[in-house]
């Protein structure tokens, strides 16, 4: 069963995964994964633990080599970490500089431009997760939820045009995961940027995508391509109540729990 969304017919892929493979010696994390990234859509990869998710994020980008097959960003070969790319991780406590304030955090990975640019962007990307007034705060100072939005705050600076998000939710209360989710959605939406996000909550891909990519156990194959035909703007509430809403996440949790081995890609 794949489902076919209006949302993402027609729509370009901004990245390609052609017959993806990666092997740690013996062991197969991932096998001959091949699927399409929409632009200016957020797509979610979603599988059970240990299935090789992150595996496959370090290859699409560019900080991993496959063992055999292709990623393409924008039509062009990922040979090391492609220009426009912007990665969240899950731990915000570690990816951000505990001895610089907000700010200085935010404008790390942009130094190289100038002193004016430079502001205009940090000021622009705070003010999109919603930290006005937070600027002189060090990350120690801040909640988790704060402290990942400085994280995503840092990733926007850049202006990218892919956005690579790693379970980064997984390390918050579910309340602030809530407002993190409508938070990305918001900025997604305004920014028009490509979202790839993994996942293991099976709401939370639901919730936040154009299109779900389902993976087995490993060695993982794909086992569905999920195109999301639900509207948006999403709310926690009317979508998660959707009929629609129940009978995807409900599709994508069979997949996730059958023990039928996926058909290789």
């Amino acid at each position: 069963m794949t489902e076919t969304s209006a949302a993402t017919a027609g729509t370009s892929a901004e990245l390609l995964l052609d017959a993806v493979s990666k092997s740690y010696g013996d062991n197969l994390a991932v096998r001959s994964i091949s699927a399409e990234v929409p632009a200016s859509k957020i797509s979610v990869i979603v599988g059970p633990s240990g299935c090789g998710k992150s595996t496959l994020l370090r290859i699409i980008s560019g900080l991993d080599n496959p063992t055999s097959g292709q990623v393409r960003f924008e039509g062009d070969p990922v040979d090391g970490v492609p220009e426009g790319l912007a990665m969240v991780f899950q731990d915000y406590s570690r990816s951000l500089y505990p001895w610089m304030r907000v700010d200085k955090n935010v404008e790390f990975p942009i130094k190289h431009l100038p002193a004016k640019e430079r502001a205009e962007r940090v000021r622009f990307a705070i003010e999109e997760v919603g930290l006005t007034h937070k600027e002189k705060l060090y990350p120690w100072q801040m909640s988790g939820g704060m402290q990942q939005r400085v994280a995503i705050a840092r990733a926007l600076a850049s202006h990218p045009k892919l956005l690579l998000m790693d379970e980064p939710y997984a390390s918050v209360d579910a309340q602030t995961r809530a407002d993190l989710e409508d938070l990305l959605m918001r900025i997604q939406a305004e920014l028009g940027i490509t979202v790839l996000v993994v996942t293991h909550d099976i709401d939370e891909s639901v919730y936040l995508a154009d299109r779900i990519i389902v993976l087995s156990s490993p060695p993982s194959v794909v086992a569905e391509v999920i195109d999301v035909d639900l509207p948006r703007p999403r709310d926690h509430i009317a979508t998660k109540t959707d009929q629609r809403f129940v009978e995807i996440r409900s599709h994508v949790t069979r997949l996730l729990r059958s023990k039928e081995p996926a058909a290789t890609a």
